[in-house]
């Protein structure tokens, strides 16, 4: 059975169309609500924000969440005077980041400055009304390869087969859904089997395929007891699925779980997760537990880097510091100076 004919099937092609799948396709998109699905699973925990705040410092893993200092589990690196480094080649940013300047002459502007500040990578978010063809054009003409994409599960056959169409034309490596929400267990498996479907077809068009957490994976606790991350972790592909798993999330959910250890919980995510961790998103956390540019916040980089080593190292920060080239530029330099 072709993939694009297990797609058909899963999509409930006799439920009228409006799909199955192509009503859970309408849960992700780029206007999600992480911290919203954090803060929900953690209520239903019965957790309010000050408990939730009270509890990580108590454990020992506030990282200045109630105003106090950093713990030597969170610390931002001090760095070496001699170590590894994270390869040019490897570091990309995605470009939600710089949603803000992304539209009209901004698109192309904003690509020259990226190249300037040492970027030979992106990962896309959407094409900005171009074509792929135009986009790949422009990105040629910077030397920039769009290496990955942030696509939402694709509602239909035809949709998947545009996606990953697309995807071929831009010199693609990877494709990643960046973003599920749901308290329904069987909504997580429902996903899980589509994108194994959706990865078959992707691996046969010589693309990586793979899935993008955030913290709600780890805090939510469904009907079964199970979390997301688990369902997920057991029931996507290993040989398929690969997993882009964002640090700063990933540490969030740490905290969330009240892990003595944040950073470790999120080294044990990655080491222990079945699938293959070829991605990372490098996003810092300040005291406050909010987003930070690269090296301003207290994530200790370094020590996640040095237990596993990706094939791409991707800048981001939902909401920049100052201006979003400015993060892009300190992000860049950060990991290029960090030695671990």
């Amino acid at each position: 059975m072709t993939a694009a004919l297990q797609l058909h099937m899963l999509s409930g092609t006799n439920d009228g169309p409006d799909s199955i799948l192509a009503r859970k396709a309408k849960h992700m998109c780029f206007g999600f609500d992480a911290k919203g699905a954090l803060r929900q699973s953690l209520e239903q925990k019965g957790f309010d924000r000050r408990n939730f705040l009270r509890g990580a410092v108590a454990a020992g893993v506030g990282a200045g969440l109630a105003g106090v200092g950093g713990t030597a589990a969170m610390a931002a690196p001090v760095g070496k005077a001699a170590g590894q480094r994270v390869p040019p080649g490897l570091i990309s940013i995605q470009l939600y980041t710089l949603r803000s300047i992304m539209s009209g002459a901004g698109v192309d502007s904003t690509f020259q400055k990226l190249a300037d500040y040492g970027y030979t990578k992106v990962e896309l978010a959407g094409l900005y009304g171009r074509t792929a063809e135009s986009m790949r054009s422009t990105l040629d003409s910077l030397g920039i390869t769009p290496s990955s994409s942030h696509d939402g599960i694709s509602a239909t056959p035809a949709a998947l087969q545009t996606k990953i169409a697309n995807a071929a034309v831009l010199g693609q490596t990877y494709m990643n859904v960046p973003y599920l929400a749901s308290t329904k267990g069987d909504d997580w498996r429902l996903w899980a089997d589509q994108m194994n479907v959706e990865a078959a077809a992707a691996s046969d068009a010589g693309l990586k395929y793979g899935y993008h957490n955030h913290a709600h994976e780890f805090t939510t606790v469904l009907e079964d007891g199970l979390t997301p991350w688990e369902i997920f972790t057991t029931r996507l592909d290993p040989t398929l699925v690969h997993l882009e798993v964002d640090l700063y999330w990933a540490v969030t959910g740490g905290v969330g779980v009240g892990a003595a250890d944040p950073i470790q919980f999120a080294i044990d995510t990655i080491q222990q997760a079945p699938q293959k961790v070829l991605q990372y998103h490098v996003k810092d956390r300040d005291t406050a537990g909010g987003f930070a540019d690269l090296g301003t916040g207290k994530i200790d980089f370094g020590r996640i880097f040095e237990a596993h080593k990706p094939k791409e190292y991707i800048v981001e920060n939902d909401q920049p510091d100052v201006t979003p080239l400015q993060t892009a530029e300190v992000g860049y330099n950060y990991l290029r100076a960090l030695r671990y």
